[in-house]
């Protein structure tokens, strides 16, 4: 069983791992693409997420090959930074984007 200060260490790592891409992904693409997403910022990031949903599903249940273009784990990383855009965008954090908060 992992100890806390293990679970603790490897849980930052895969944190500032997201982190990471999330800055050099929003270097490339900016705001707009979420901002300006068709029915609006969170209806964006939930057909991404969605797609993510299905491209792992595809690839965890019916591929039997290491996939070619994006691992698993990339796939969840992105999962986890669209978490945290939306986050961004409830808080009335996101570029463009007023308060999604009730």
């Amino acid at each position: 069983m992992m100890q806390i200060e293990d679970f603790k260490f490897e849980s930052v790592a895969i944190y500032n791992e997201a982190w990471e891409l999330l800055v050099k992904k929003q270097l490339d693409y900016g705001p707009k693409n979420i901002a300006n997403a068709p029915g609006g910022p969170l209806n964006g990031l939930l057909v991404r997420m969605h797609d993510k949903m299905a491209r792992l599903n595809h690839l965890i249940y019916e591929v039997k090959d290491t996939p070619q273009n994006e691992s698993i784990e990339d796939s969840f990383i992105d999962l986890l930074n669209y978490s945290a855009i939306a986050l961004m965008v409830l808080r009335g954090k996101w570029s463009g984007v007023p308060s999604q908060q009730d």
